[in-house]
């Protein structure tokens, strides 16, 4: 089993069907060209709005994944909202709040990043809206930071977008897929390389385990350590963002299937290093 069959498991969002649209080993590719880029400042995006506060999928993904970065000697930074707020002060990762109408060019300009990763972030899409999965607007409350990704494809900046539905940053590099064969709107937004994951955090994981295996170093963390996170940011506000609810749960997957997705990587790292 490849670490894309693993946090591809128990897709009910239809990833599956965008699978065969990618790489076959696109988390594998991703982490090669990860680990090819210069030791600089990487750019991390999270949070997406749900009921008035930042979602339990995406944070997650998005710490533990700068985390290992930051052990492989990249300088992180995590650019997100206010709604964000409290969820990784505590981590040591720098961490930079971002507000509508900023300048992206100017941020670009200030760090200079070798690469911007998107966990979990919403990005415009192709009727001009911010939109959640009901395809309800939440663009009164989304910070525009798609079009720091949009700035950077231009300039050419390495650019990877994590995703499980069809809305978030990077899906626009299947659009037309998404349209077509899945019947909703889709993100206008593309990137580099887009990874997809029945959810954005087990995305993050994915290529967490990758970069352990290509380094011989478990970059990774156990399950306690990730629900333990999970539990931390609901206490700051989070909530599951398919029952919109306090509870320590992602995408209104059990606890158990969440375990499942992080004990399986865990395992596949230890075999494979």
């Amino acid at each position: 089993m490849s670490i894309e069959d693993i946090v591809l498991r128990h897709s009910g969002r239809g990833m599956d069907i965008l699978r065969p649209h990618l790489p076959p080993d696109f988390i594998e590719q991703t982490a090669d060209k990860l680990l090819a880029l210069e030791r600089k400042n990487i750019l991390l995006t999270t949070g997406f709005y749900v009921a008035g506060y930042a979602e339990t999928d995406g944070p997650p993904g998005t710490l533990f994944l700068a985390k290992a970065l930051q052990a492989l000697g990249f300088s992180p930074l995590i650019l997100t909202d206010s709604f964000c707020r409290g969820f990784f002060e505590e981590s040591g990762i720098p961490i930079r709040y971002l507000e509508k109408g900023f300048d992206a060019k100017a941020i670009l300009a200030d760090y200079a990043p070798v690469c911007l990763i998107s966990i979990e972030r919403c990005g415009e899409n192709i009727q001009n809206d911010y939109a959640n999965m009901r395809d309800v607007s939440i663009a009164e409350h989304t910070v525009e930071i798609d079009k720091l990704f949009d700035e950077a494809l231009r300039q050419g900046v390495y650019t990877i977008g994590i995703g499980d539905g069809g809305n978030e940053i990077g899906m626009g590099n299947v659009k037309d897929i998404i349209t077509t064969d899945l019947s909703l709107t889709p993100c206008r937004t593309e990137v580099t390389d887009l990874l997809i994951a029945s959810v954005s955090n087990w995305g993050a994981y994915g290529l967490t385990a990758a970069l352990s295996v290509k380094t011989g170093t478990n970059l990774f963390d156990d399950y306690k350590t990730v629900d333990d996170y999970i539990k931390y940011i609901v206490s700051k506000g989070s909530v599951d963002g398919v029952n919109k609810t306090h509870v320590p749960t992602v995408d209104g997957y059990e606890p158990a299937v969440e375990q499942e997705i992080v004990d399986r990587l865990n395992a596949y790292i230890k075999s494979h290093i």
